[in-house]
């Protein structure tokens, strides 16, 4: 007879088997798109298996490392809707409808068109909320939550509050919630994973659905989950591909190199590069060659494969160290590397070189380096880089063509940084790039509910211009008791008195 102990060891193993074997059969492994299956699937595909963090612990730690004594047919005895993003807690008010829904717009091409949308007493309860945004009191916000528990930007604003204070549980946990909120909402059309479905960042009542599944990625990135991160970018991504209103673009690469999807950047940057030229991105000049570089050092690639790479990655870093040289030297700093002196002290990695260069790039640099400067700090990858930035001094000292033609590039183009970039700056609060903001973007308030909401805003209701609100007269709470009304929604009275 086996012992108590023996069968939970026993079933915690028999999940991660089948874990395991279901991975082996779908062709999900690590490097996923670089199955036969994959491969025909579209650059943005989304899986909803994908979306769950729980999913990529387990193949890290093994199943009973992550759900521990808890049992699977223990967490369905609870009633919920089904959701895919997130799953609701014990600990979360009970769910009514918020007044929230969502609406298909039109359909063309193939393509489906959606909207979210505000009940009068939703509005109601935005327009409170802007009020308490302008008392400029948290308080007054956790007030508004305790009567409006699932109010999505509440939600997000009081989430930013608490991460400020770095309790990143109850900040994730609200943004959760906000996530939970808005996936009751959906439409019986709407999809995930399709890659047809689209919002309009133009639209108010979407912008609070794009910026918490931001938030929430950047959470899971935070907590060891970054291959579930790159899945919720490209859900992003999949939204609104022409427009990109938060530029996922320029995170993807890093995600795709932490998660070490190297096949999928590359298909990105191979299928994309044509119609969105992203060379002229620093983050895909070099992440690119970086992945390049990696997959040709994989066992599993064939020699003559592995040296086609080898020579693919070399040429691409040589033309990204030409084209966006203002990288190399802030990059060797941040991984603590001193630059040999004959690459010091070369006019072209040089200061000099990199006064007269646009803001614009300056921006775009600086975020590159100060998000995946991480990404280079292995040493193999340092000799890598070494070898070609000799092959670039050659390159400029014998005053190759291509050298001429990227500083007329650099010249001419950067001039204009579109607004879609700022506001992705301003969310990854990477300060390399957020000092490189040019004024007129620093000097305006930013609210991080909708950071510069877009100039050709679609609102389908307004503000009252005269709005007589509830006048909120809360005393001063200490961050502590704040964090217990947050966490304690329920009641509504045990929430006054703890007020009074």
């Amino acid at each position: 007879k086996t012992a108590p102990g023996d069968e939970e060891s026993t079933a915690g193993d028999d999940i991660d088997a089948l874990l395991e074997t279901i991975e082996k059969t779908n062709g999900l492994s690590h490097q996923s798109e670089d199955s036969g299956v994959s491969g025909h699937r579209p650059v943005l595909y989304v899986e909803h298996r994908n979306l769950n963090p729980e999913n990529e612990l387990k193949r890290y730690f093994g199943a009973r490392a992550v759900l521990g004594d808890q049992r699977p047919r223990q967490r369905q005895r609870q009633f919920h809707r089904s959701t895919w993003m997130t799953a609701p807690k014990d600990t979360w008010p009970r769910f009514s409808k918020p007044g929230i829904s969502m609406s298909l717009l039109e359909s063309k091409n193939g393509l489906h068109f959606f909207v979210f949308e505000h009940s009068r007493e939703y509005q109601q309860v935005q327009f409170k909320f802007f009020d308490a945004v302008e008392s400029m009191d948290p308080n007054n916000i956790v007030v508004l939550l305790q009567l409006n528990p699932y109010h999505v930007d509440s939600l997000l604003q009081l989430s930013d509050v608490c991460r400020i204070q770095e309790d990143q549980e109850t900040a994730r946990d609200l943004i959760e919630r906000a996530l939970y909120s808005f996936e009751c909402a959906f439409h019986p059309v709407f999809s995930l994973t399709s890659g047809t479905s689209r919002l309009d960042y133009r639209r108010a009542e979407n912008r609070a659905f794009y910026l918490a599944v931001y938030k929430h990625m950047m959470f899971l990135e935070k907590r060891g989950c970054p291959r579930t991160a790159l899945e919720y970018c490209r859900l992003l991504l999949s939204l609104d591909p022409d427009n990109d209103p938060l530029f996922m673009l320029l995170l993807i690469d890093f995600l795709c190199l932490r998660c070490r999807e190297y096949a999928s950047l590359i298909r990105l940057y191979e299928e994309w590069e044509v119609h969105r030229k992203l060379s002229q991105l620093p983050n895909f000049a070099y992440s690119v060659a970086l992945a390049l570089y990696h997959s040709s050092q994989q066992e599993e690639t064939p020699p003559e494969e592995s040296q086609r790479m080898k020579l693919k990655s070399d040429r691409m870093l040589q033309d990204a160290l030409i084209m966006f040289p203002g990288v190399l030297m802030p990059l060797l700093d941040l991984c603590t590397v001193q630059p040999d002196a004959a690459v010091s002290s070369h006019d072209f990695f040089g200061p000099r070189n990199r006064i007269g260069q646009p803001s614009a790039l300056s921006v775009l640099e600086g975020l590159y380096v100060g998000r995946c400067h991480s990404m280079w700090k292995e040493a193999g990858v340092m000799l890598w880089m070494e070898g070609n930035v000799g092959e670039v001094l050659k390159r400029v000292d014998s005053k190759d063509p291509f050298v001429e033609e990227c500083l007329n590039k650099r010249k001419q183009g950067y001039q204009i940084v579109p607004r879609h970039i700022h506001r992705h700056v301003l969310l990854s609060e990477i300060k390399e790039a957020t000092s490189a903001l040019p004024l007129d973007v620093t000097a305006q308030p930013v609210m991080s509910y909708d950071p510069l909401p877009p100039l050709d805003s679609i609102a389908s209701y307004t503000r009252p211009e005269r709005y007589s609100c509830l006048i909120f007269t809360v005393l001063p709470i200490e961050y502590d008791s704040l964090i217990c009304l947050i966490l304690d929604m329920d009641s509504v009275v045990d929430q006054w008195n703890v007020l009074e």
